[in-house]
């Protein structure tokens, strides 16, 4: 059974870095300067676990961007991505947010298009990877 535990950097920061560190440095080979930035500290990050393990992780930051979604190989596919995904929707109508945005890989577009969200703006690059801007608005 999936387990979400939405904290802090402090609290969930060093099991999230480590899945960040396998899925985007690791297996996507991103750059790992590129991985870390002052947003975590001040971000609410949900952390997936089956049993005792930490499988997957996402985050929000306060202006309502959810980023850095990142599930272990051997995970996917299993409903991991949406419950943490609809856990940061949660977080974010309590906290009154609109809408929220996220920048998917063109791979992911589908799985977000399957959670409300709509392609907005043209394709772009990130850390050499061609992302689309999303956004779900939170208001209806």
């Amino acid at each position: 059974m999936i387990r979400i535990d939405c904290s802090s950097w402090l609290i969930n920061g060093e099991w999230a870095s480590s899945i960040r560190r396998s899925v985007f440095v690791q297996e996507q080979g991103i750059d790992e300067s590129e991985e870390w930035d002052e947003h975590d500290s001040v971000s609410t990050h949900v952390l997936a676990w089956l049993g005792d393990k930490p499988v997957g992780t996402a985050r929000l930051l306060p202006e309502g961007k959810i980023g850095r979604m990142a599930v272990l190989p051997e995970f996917r596919s299993q409903g991991i991505g949406s419950a943490m995904l609809l856990a940061l929707l949660a977080v974010a109508k309590e906290k009154n947010l609109p809408q929220v945005r996220l920048s998917a890989q063109q791979q992911a577009i589908e799985f977000y298009s399957r959670h409300g969200f709509a392609p907005c703006g043209k394709a772009h690059m990130e850390v050499g990877i061609p992302h689309q801007w999303m956004v779900r608005d939170l208001t209806t």
